[in-house]
């Protein structure tokens, strides 16, 4: 998902996330629906004789529950782009540092090309970094679109 905010100080910000199919009361209705089948096919199976049914339940739970919350966590991402006549920076989730911090007139944006989907890449002076990994492949030729004009605007290019 892109978000773009501008401010009155010709300012502009990109927020990148991850959409999320599900909410979070969603994901614990999901793993409590996986929980009651795996529990209803262990207690059948424990009634006609597998002993060690409802310890494979248990460690499927387990791992079904571990799963999800990462799952979870993962969609807590976010990248977010700021450009102005001076800067274009770049901020992830998880780091305190800048990613990426150049003049938006010597930014290069690289779309390159892949099987399974695009990469963006912004570069300068030796530096680069790729943004909007984890969008879907229709997002990230979006994203690329909007990145050309902002930084173009930016650079007092376009």
């Amino acid at each position: 998902m892109i978000e773009q905010f501008l401010s009155e100080n010709s300012r502009c910000a990109l927020v990148l996330r991850p959409r999320r199919a599900l909410t979070k009361h969603q994901f614990i209705g999901l793993f409590g629906l996986i929980a009651i089948a795996t529990w209803l096919v262990a207690l059948a199976s424990y009634g006609v004789g597998n002993v060690f049914a409802p310890a494979f339940a248990l460690l499927d739970c387990f791992f079904v529950a571990a799963t999800l919350r990462w799952v979870w966590l993962q969609s807590n991402r976010f990248e977010t782009i700021e450009l102005d006549a001076e800067h274009c920076t770049v901020l992830q989730s998880g780091r305190e540092e800048l990613a990426f911090d150049a003049h938006p007139y010597w930014v290069r944006m690289q779309l390159e090309k892949a099987q399974e989907a695009p990469r963006i890449v912004l570069a300068s002076k030796g530096k680069s970094c790729e943004v909007g990994s984890f969008l879907a492949p229709y997002e990230r030729v979006d994203l690329a679109a909007k990145l050309k004009v902002l930084l173009a605007q930016a650079a007092h290019r376009a």
